[in-house]
């Protein structure tokens, strides 16, 4: 069996990268499975361990991060994240084409220790229009808003580190843009 291919996917907040991500995943010619993290951070109402994040204590996080077991790991909100290099690594083992949503500090880990890795940035078409986006979703503040725009602005000079940019300017055109990067990486390796 041909080993599946490490995806690092990521995008500034608001530019809809989860909504291209859920269109992504259930297409089968893709072979995806989405990278479950290990964190810190209590579980949430009706989150599995082991489904939606793999819950540990402060104390195995740390030993994880000691015995170099995380392909990148990041603190936010007072908890940490990190992604197993284990499970990673068995899913890729059985064909599966991993794909990690993660920020550009967990990217530059990943692409550092990993770099047979794909890598995937979704920008918008402008920061005027993820600004749009931002405010048309009604979920942050302004003060929230305009702190997102300015982090925009200054991650947006890092994304010379991934191998392919997808500008989300139609979500369809967005989609398939990025499923054929996957299907062209995958028949490289075939």
């Amino acid at each position: 069996m041909k080993k599946g291919l490490l995806i690092v996917y990521s995008g500034l907040s608001g530019v809809g990268k989860g909504t291209i991500l859920k269109q992504l995943m259930p297409m089968e010619d893709l072979n995806l499975a989405y990278s479950v993290s290990m964190t810190t951070r209590a579980p949430r109402e009706g989150e599995k361990d082991g489904v939606d994040y793999f819950f540990v204590s402060k104390k195995r996080f740390l030993e994880a991060v000691r015995k170099g077991e995380l392909l990148e790991h990041a603190r936010f909100v007072e908890n940490d994240y990190g992604t197993p290099k284990d499970y990673v690594e068995k899913m890729r083992e059985e064909g599966k084409n991993v794909i990690l949503e993660i920020e550009i500090r967990g990217a530059k880990q990943v692409m550092k220790k990993c770099p047979d890795a794909l890598s995937i940035y979704i920008v918008p078409p402008s920061i005027e229009e993820l600004e749009r986006r931002l405010r048309e979703r009604s979920t942050e503040d302004e003060e929230t808003i305009m702190k997102r725009v300015a982090k925009a602005r200054r991650e947006m000079k890092d994304t010379a580190i991934y191998e392919h940019i997808v500008c989300n300017d139609d979500l369809d055109s967005a989609v398939q843009e990025v499923r054929q990067i996957i299907l062209d990486e995958m028949n490289k390796t075939e």
